[in-house]
């Protein structure tokens, strides 16, 4: 098995590690956040981690009430001119906590007295030293250079601390059914291996999601993106029909984000709208009538709540970004040039 398959497959057990050992440090930040008044977060990450920001966005506003702003960097380390802040948690998410512009916002954010929190998988890291709190990932050694276990590990930890800052212990419980739905997901490696040949000429792509999966839109497009260098540009399904679906005809390849939830009838009209233009759908959902709607239906066999559900809706994306890459006769282990860890200010 590739080291970068073997990531993949090590997710459920990662997210089992994080919910035995992280969730009593998650309830101490949790604590922390609660007493210091906190009314808003600032979140500074990159790539990879930026989508795991997004979802922030949406779980921490939603069932938290507070306002999410992803960072601009550049105005800490090119204008050297920081926004000021006022009660606000200032986050840094970044699997190596390496990049010198992510840790520049943290950095900054101690300086004005707010109160700073690093999520990353390595916690003798730059950026894991300048917060004030650390929750680790722990998703162990990630080699590869494409990021899946670290991902949802960074899902897990955002969706944890959202449950331990409500005190809500049924959500507590619901999270308790991830490993083994992700397990389940993982499933679908043999019918993605072999239907990915379907996809070896594919040069571009539309990815559709909305609300909590809006960022699993983006990170299977940046799968798919640095594994196989099909040109994958992410939507969420409101901002498709505002211009960008006139790129669809006959045989267009859209990869459709559907679990059920609040947006699912958006989708599944969208869907209906895909169809008449005649488009090859690629559809994740764990509603198999939507799903067998496409040309390649990918039926998630465990259903979640939607809060919940980008952690196992990526995985299919992981996968298709994996196979995909070995139909085109690439090594998904070097993507061309990349490196594991990326240092931008």
């Amino acid at each position: 098995m590739s080291r970068l398959l073997q990531e993949i497959m090590e997710q459920p057990s990662v997210l089992e590690g994080l919910l035995s050992s992280e969730y009593p440090v998650i309830q101490e930040v949790a604590a922390a956040i609660r007493e210091r008044g906190v009314r808003a977060v600032l979140i500074a990450a990159r790539g990879t981690s930026d989508n795991a920001a997004t979802y922030a966005k949406y779980i921490w506003g939603a069932f938290n009430g507070l306002p999410v702003m992803l960072a601009a960097p550049s105005l800490y380390t090119f204008y050297q001119r920081p926004p000021r802040l006022h009660d606000t948690l200032v986050v840094g998410i970044s699997q190596s906590g390496m990049s010198p512009d992510v840790v520049a916002v943290v950095e900054d954010g101690r300086a004005q007295g707010m109160l700073t929190l690093a999520i990353t998988n390595d916690t003798q890291s730059r950026l894991a030293r300048t917060a004030e709190y650390v929750l680790s990932c722990r998703a162990g050694e990630e080699r590869s250079v494409a990021a899946t276990k670290s991902y949802t590990a960074e899902l897990m930890t955002i969706a944890l601390l959202s449950v331990a800052l409500a005190e809500d212990g049924h959500r507590l419980e619901e999270t308790r059914r991830l490993p083994e739905a992700v397990a389940k997901t993982l499933a679908l490696e043999k019918v993605i291996a072999q239907r990915a040949e379907r996809y070896r000429f594919m040069t571009s792509c539309a990815v559709v999601g909305r609300g909590f999966n809006y960022a699993t839109a983006f990170e299977v497009a940046l799968k798919v993106k640095e594994l196989t260098y099909v040109s994958a540009q992410p939507y969420s399904s409101a901002d498709f029909m505002h211009g960008p679906v006139a790129v669809v005809g006959r045989d267009y390849p859209v990869i459709v984000i559907a679990p059920s939830g609040r947006v699912y009838d958006d989708l599944s009209a969208l869907v209906a709208e895909l169809k008449r233009r005649e488009a090859e759908l690629i559809i994740v959902s764990d509603r198999p009538d939507l799903a067998q709607q496409a040309q390649f239906p990918l039926v998630l066999p465990a259903a979640l709540p939607e809060w919940l559900s980008p952690i196992t809706a990526v995985i299919p994306g992981q996968l298709l970004g994996y196979h995909l890459a070995l139909a085109k006769g690439l090594d998904p282990e070097q993507p061309r040039g990349l490196r594991k860890v990326t240092e931008t200010r």
